[in-house]
């Protein structure tokens, strides 16, 4: 039983690159977490975040032991 995982990592994407991802050419982000692994979730997460500079900030995502999304949430926005 392995319980809960927490990742922190920064995302630095721009209004143009996620607009690659809302059209399907790309379907998943990929991210260093704090912690050194590599995070891998699809793109339509980050909807919410999306404003007009894009997406960024430092995030914190929470997964179950199957590695499914239990939460997403930006920390910290970047400036």
């Amino acid at each position: 039983m392995g319980g809960q995982r927490r990742f922190r990592f920064n995302l630095r994407i721009t209004r143009e690159e996620y607009l690659s991802y809302y059209a399907g050419v790309a379907n998943w982000v990929v991210a260093r977490a704090y912690e050194g692994e590599t995070v891998r979730f699809p793109a339509s997460f980050l909807r919410e975040f999306v404003s007009a500079d894009g997406v960024n900030g430092m995030f914190e995502m929470i997964v179950d032991e199957n590695n499914r999304l239990i939460s997403l949430r930006r920390l910290t926005p970047s400036g």
